[in-house]
C-alpha cells in the first residue's frame, strides 16, 4: 500500500544510499507513535461500530415516525453496516492513491454529512440514500485505514494491538446506545442525528493521527522483523514467500515502472532548475506542471497496485489460500449479527423480559466480546502459540454456540451462550492478523477490503435471511441452525487450507522443475 508522497514527505531523491548504512529498529514500531495509532483506531471503532451497534434506538424511532413494516424500515440500519464493510475493495483504490490518512479524514466528513443529512428525512426511501448510503461509504473510508494503519506500526504485537483497537466497538455500543436514547428522549431523533452528526467530525481527528511510515520506515520494519526468530516460528505456513511464489508481490515490474516515473519527474526538476532565470509567470507553469506530474505519478502507482491486486497476473485471487478465507468470510459475520437482531424477539417469546431488562443478553455479548478480543491478541502473541491456531478454535467455539443457541431456554442458559458466542466472536482482532500473514503488508489494504466486503454481504442479507426463515416456520430455531451449518460451511474451507497449501507447493516445485 502506498502512502501519499505528500504525507511521508518523500523528496523524490536517491535513496540508494540508506541500505549501505546499518538499520536500526524503528521506534515507531511497536511503540512510540504507534499507540497513538492503536486509540485512533479504537476511537474509529467507537464512533462507528459501535454507532452501528446502537442503531436499535434510532430504529424504534423511524418505526414510528414513518409507519412502514419493520422488514422494510430494517433495511436502513442493514444498508449502513453492509455497506461500511461491502466498499472495501473501492475503499483500497483510494488508500492506495491517497494513503490512509487523506482517505480517512474524506471519510469522516462524509459520514457526518450522511448523518446530518438524515435528520431532515420525509420517508424511509430518503434514509436510504443518506444515511444507508452516504455515512455507510463514510464509515467504510475510516475503518478500513484504521485497521490497516495497525497493522503497518506493528510487528511483534500485532495481535494485541489490533485486539485494543477494536474493543472500541463493545465500549461504543455501550456509549453511543446510552448517548442516542439520551438524545432522542431530550431533543427528538432528528436532532439527535443532527447532534450525531457533529460528533462524527471527530471521525477526521482520528484521521489526523494516522501519520503514515515513510518507505524507509517500512524498510526496517520488514529488516527487524526476518530477523527476528520469533517472528518467524509464529509465521503460518502459507507465508510471504509462498505469495511471492504466486506473483502476488513481485518487485520487477514496479521497479521498472519506478523508474519510468522518477526519470519522468527528474526531468521536470531538470527543466526546473535550467528556467530559473526565466520569468515569474514561466516558474509559476513549471510548478503547476510538476505538482500534476507528481499526482499523476502517483495516482497511475495506486491504480496500477490496486487493478494488479484484483485483475493482473498478480491477482489476490491466485492464492487459493486466500480464496478459501473469502468463502469463510460469506458465511462468518452474520452469525455474529444474526444474535443481536433477534434476541430481543426470542427473550420476549421466552417471556423472560423481567430478566432481560435488569441485565441485556445482548450487552453481555457485547462486554464479554470486548475482553475476549484483548485476551486472544494476547495468546496469540505468545511465542509458542500459533495465531492460525486460536483463530481457528475461536471459530468452533463460536459455531457450537450458535448451534446450541435455541435449545436454551432459561435466562441462566442463555446468559452462558451469549458469554461465549462474546468471547468466541473476538477472534475478529485476529483477522487482520491473519490477512497479513496470508498476503504480506503491502497488499493488506486490498486483501483486507476483500475479506471485509464478504463480510458486509454476510451482515447484508444474514439477518433478513433469518427474519424470512421464521416468517416460515413461525420458530427462530431453524434460523440459527442454518446459520450455524452455513458457518460450518465456511470453516470447512479453512480446516482444507493445509491441502491447499500443499498443492501450492507442489505445483510451484513442478514448474521449477519445468524451468
Amino acid at each position: 500500500m502506498y502512502a501519499s508522497r505528500e504525507d511521508i514527505g518523500y523528496d523524490f531523491g536517491d535513496d540508494s544510499k540508506v541500505g549501505s548504512k546499518p538499520i536500526k529498529p524503528n521506534p515507531n514500531i511497536d511503540g512510540g507513535w504507534a499507540w497513538m495509532i492503536v486509540l485512533s483506531s479504537f476511537l474509529v471503532h467507537i464512533l462507528i461500530m459501535g454507532s452501528q451497534m446502537a442503531l436499535g434506538i434510532l430504529n424504534m424511532e423511524w418505526l414510528e415516525e414513518f409507519n412502514q413494516s419493520r422488514g422494510l424500515t430494517a433495511w436502513v440500519s442493514s444498508l449502513s453496516m453492509g455497506i461500511t464493510l461491502i466498499v472495501g475493495p473501492f475503499i483500497g483504490l483510494f488508500i492506495s492513491m491517497c494513503g490512509c490518512r487523506t482517505t480517512a479524514i474524506i471519510g469522516g466528513i462524509l459520514n457526518a454529512l450522511g448523518w446530518v443529512l438524515s435528520a431532515y428525512a420525509s420517508n424511509v426511501h430518503y434514509l436510504f440514500l443518506t444515511f444507508g448510503v452516504t455515512a455507510g461509504i463514510g464509515s467504510g473510508m475510516v475503518y478500513l485505514p484504521a485497521v490497516v494503519m495497525v497493522g503497518q506500526y506493528f510487528q511483534n504485537r500485532r495481535a494485541l494491538a489490533q485486539g485494543l483497537s477494536t474493543t472500541g466497538t463493545g465500549f461504543g455500543a455501550f456509549l453511543m446506545t446510552a448517548l442516542l436514547k439520551y438524545l432522542c428522549t431530550e431533543f427528538g431523533w432528528r436532532n439527535a442525528m443532527f447532534i450525531q452528526g457533529a460528533i462524527s467530525l471527530n471521525l477526521c481527528v482520528c484521521g489526523a493521527l494516522m501519520r503514515p511510515l515513510s518507505p524507509k520506515e517500512l524498510r526496517e520494519k520488514y529488516v527487524v522483523g526476518n530477523d527476528s526468530e520469533e517472528n518467524q516460528a509464529k509465521a503460518l505456513s502459507h507465508s510471504t514467500e509462498t505469495i511471492k511464489s504466486n506473483g502476488v508481490l513481485g518487485e520487477e515490474p514496479e521497479k521498472k515502472e519506478e523508474a519510468a516515473n522518477e526519470e519522468v519527474l527528474g526531468s521536470v526538476q531538470h527543466i526546473e532548475i535550467g528556467g530559473k532565470s526565466g520569468s515569474g509567470r514561466s516558474m509559476y507553469g513549471l510548478r503547476l506542471f510538476k505538482t500534476v506530474s507528481q499526482l499523476t505519478v502517483t495516482v497511475r502507482k495506486g491504480f496500477a497496485l490496486w487493478y494488479s491486486s484484483y485483475f493482473g497476473a498478480a491477482s489476490l485471487f491466485t492464492n487459493r489460500v486466500f480464496v478459501a478465507f473469502i468463502i469463510w468470510a460469506l458465511f462468518a459475520y452474520s452469525s455474529f449479527v444474526i444474535p443481536f437482531i433477534h434476541l430481543p424477539e426470542i427473550v420476549k417469546q421466552y417471556k423472560l423480559s423481567r430478566q432481560d431488562n435488569v441485565f441485556p443478553l445482548t450487552s453481555i455479548i457485547a462486554i464479554v466480546h470486548i475482553f475476549g478480543k484483548v485476551i486472544l491478541g494476547i495468546i496469540s502473541d505468545l511465542p509458542c502459540i500459533s495465531t492460525w491456531n486460536v483463530f481457528l478454535m475461536a471459530n468452533f467455539t463460536l459455531v457450537t454456540c450458535i448451534l446450541t443457541l435455541p435449545l436454551m431456554q432459561t435466562y441462566i442458559g442463555l446468559a452462558v451462550v451469549c458469554a461465549l458466542i462474546g468471547f468466541s466472536s473476538g477472534y475478529f482482532s485476529l483477522m487482520p492478523v491473519v490477512t497479513e500473514d496470508l498476503v504480506g503488508t503491502k497488499h493488506l489494504a486490498n486483501a483486507y477490503g476483500i475479506i471485509i466486503c464478504a463480510n458486509g454481504i454476510s451482515a447484508l442479507f444474514g439477518p433478513p435471511f433469518a427474519g424470512w426463515i421464521y416468517d416460515i416456520t413461525q420458530k427462530y430455531d431453524f434460523s440459527f441452525y442454518i446459520a450455524g451449518l452455513l458457518y460450518m460451511v465456511g470453516i470447512i474451507f479453512l480446516l482444507i487450507q493445509p491441502c491447499i497449501q500443499k498443492k501450492q507447493s507442489r505445483d510451484k516445485s513442478t514448474e521449477e522443475a519445468q524451468v
